[in-house]
C-alpha cells in the first residue's frame, strides 16, 4: 500500500506503509544509530515524534522484546528508508512489523531518508504527516501540520505507580557476569523488578537505596544502579518532593524524558525542592534541563537536535572525550548560568553546546547525553560510579 510523509514545507515523499492502519501528525526527527532500533522505538523521550532511521536497512535481527527500554513503543511514527524482509536471531520474538501494528504505531519505508534528513539538518526539525491517503488536500494538511504540538508528554510515559527494582546479589568474584540483563516479565508485571545481571561492576552501591524520578525512564538507568548494588525505587513523574524526602534515600536520580522541558511547570517546582536538600542528585537528559531551569538557568530548542549513538563529549575537568548516545532538542543556555549556583562540566565537541553541569557547594551533577546507553556506547558508565562516590561521601559525613 502507498504511503506519504508531508512535511510542514510541503515536500511530500511517496514509500510504502508500515507498522499499524492510521494516519498521524508529529515532529518528524531522525536518529543516526546503525543498530538498537528497538530500544529506540522503546525509548519514552521520542513521545510525541515520529523518528527516521539514517541507516538504511533496518529490522535486519527483528524484535527481541526482553530488550526493550520501557513498557511500550512511543514514537508516533517509524521512517525507514529499507524494511528488513527477512531478519534472523535466535533471540527474535517477532519482526518491526508486527511490533508497530502491536503497539498501533504507522510507519513508511521506501523513501529516501537521506534527502530527509537534509532537509531537517538544513530548515531544522519541522512537524509532518503519515497518511495512506492519495487525495490529500495541501492546504488542509499543512494548517493540521502548523497546529501541531507535542504538548506535556511526560505525564503520558510516566510509570502509573512507584515500584522498586532489586540489587544484584549474585556476583562472580572475578569482575563481570555473562548473560541477559532484563528485567523478567513476570516481576514486572507484578511492579518488583529485579535484574539478571550482566558485565556487572563491582557492588560499589551495595546497601544505598536511590530514588529515581521517572520523567520518562529508559530501564538502563535503574539497571545500571541495581548491577551496583543499589536498590532503586522508580517514581512517576508528579510525585511530590515530600514523598521522596520522606523516603530517606540515600540519592536522587532524575531520568530522561520526552517534550519541551518548560512544560513541566509542577514537575520544576518540586525539583527546586529536592535542590534545597543535601541529598546527592544525579539527573540525566530532561532532568539535567529540569534541574537547570530549577535553579534559574534557560533552555531553549536545538536547530535539529542530537540523536544517535556517535556524539563526541569533552569532560572540562579532565579534558577527555567520550563517544556518547543522545537523544533530546532542547539544551540548557550556558549563558544564563549564574557560576555561584553551577558551572559547566560537559560540552559537545561537534556544536559547542551544554552537555553537563556541576553545581556549586552541591553533590549534584547532571549530563545532557545518556550514560546508561542502551543503544550505544557505553563510555561514560562510569557516571554511575561518581554518583555513588557522592552517596558514599556523603555517607561518611553522618
Amino acid at each position: 500500500m502507498k504511503a506519504f510523509l508531508i512535511l510542514e514545507d510541503g515536500t511530500v515523499f511517496e514509500g510504502t506503509h508500515i507498522g499499524a492502519q492510521k494516519e498521524i501528525i508529529s515532529e518528524i526527527v531522525f536518529n543516526t544509530s546503525m543498530a538498537g532500533y528497538l530500544e529506540v522505538l522503546t525509548d519514552p523521550s521520542y513521545a510525541g515524534q515520529a523518528v527516521c532511521m539514517t541507516y538504511p536497512l533496518i529490522g535486519n535481527y527483528g524484535i527481541c522484546k526482553d530488550d526493550m527500554e520501557s513498557r511500550s513503543v512511543w514514537p508516533d511514527g517509524f521512517i525507514v528508508r529499507e524494511l528488513s524482509r527477512i531478519p534472523s536471531n535466535f533471540r527474535m520474538d517477532c519482526t518491526i512489523q508486527e511490533i508497530l501494528e502491536e503497539y498501533d504505531v504507522p510507519g513508511i519505508a521506501g523513501i529516501d531518508t537521506r534527502a530527509l534528513t537534509k532537509i531537517l539538518r538544513e530548515k531544522g526539525t519541522m512537524n509532518g504527516m503519515i497518511t495512506t491517503n492519495e487525495n490529500f488536500d495541501m492546504a488542509e494538511v499543512k494548517s493540521k501540520l502548523s497546529a501541531y504540538t507535542t504538548g506535556k508528554v511526560v505525564e503520558k510515559v510516566t510509570c502509573p505507580e512507584k515500584y522498586v527494582v532489586q540489587p544484584v546479589k549474585d556476583l562472580s568474584e572475578n569482575g563481570p557476569i555473562s548473560g541477559s540483563a532484563v528485567f523478567d516479565k513476570e516481576s514486572y508485571e507484578k511492579g518488583v523488578r529485579e535484574p539478571r545481571p550482566s558485565m556487572v561492576h563491582k557492588l560499589n552501591g551495595a546497601g544505598f537505596k536511590v530514588a529515581l524520578m521517572d520523567f520518562g525512564a529508559k530501564e538502563n538507568i535503574a539497571r545500571s544502579l541495581a548491577m551496583r548494588g543499589c536498590e532503586v525505587t522508580v517514581y512517576p513523574a508528579l510525585t511530590t518532593a515530600e514523598e521522596i524526602i520522606a523516603s530517606n534515600p540515600d540519592g536522587i536520580m532524575l531520568s530522561n524524558g520526552p517534550g519541551d522541558p518548560k512544560e513541566c511547570v509542577s514537575i520544576i517546582e518540586e525539583i527546586k525542592k529536592l535542590y534545597a536538600t543535601e541529598i546527592p542528585i544525579f539527573a540525566i537528559c530532561l532532568g539535567h534541563q529540569l534541574m537547570a531551569l530549577a535553579t534559574g538557568a534557560d533552555t531553549h530548542k536545538l536547530h535539529y537536535g542530537h540523536r544517535g549513538g556517535n556524539h563526541p563529549v569533552k569532560d572540562l575537568s579532565t579534558g577527555r572525550v567520550y563517544i556518547s548516545s543522545q537523544n533530546h532538542g532542547y539544551v540548557v543556555d550556558v549563558d544564563a548560568l549564574d557560576p555561584k549556583v553551577a558551572t559547566p562540566a560537559f560540552v559537545n565537541v561537534n556544536d559547542g553546546t551544554n552537555e553537563g553541569l556541576a553545581y556549586t557547594g552541591k553533590r549534584i551533577f547532571t549530563v545532557q547525553f545518556h550514560p546508561e546507553s542502551c543503544p550505544g556506547p557505553q563510555d561514560s558508565g562510569y557516571l554511575f560510579d561518581r554518583f555513588i562516590d557522592m552517596m558514599n561521601e556523603k555517607k561518611n559525613e553522618k
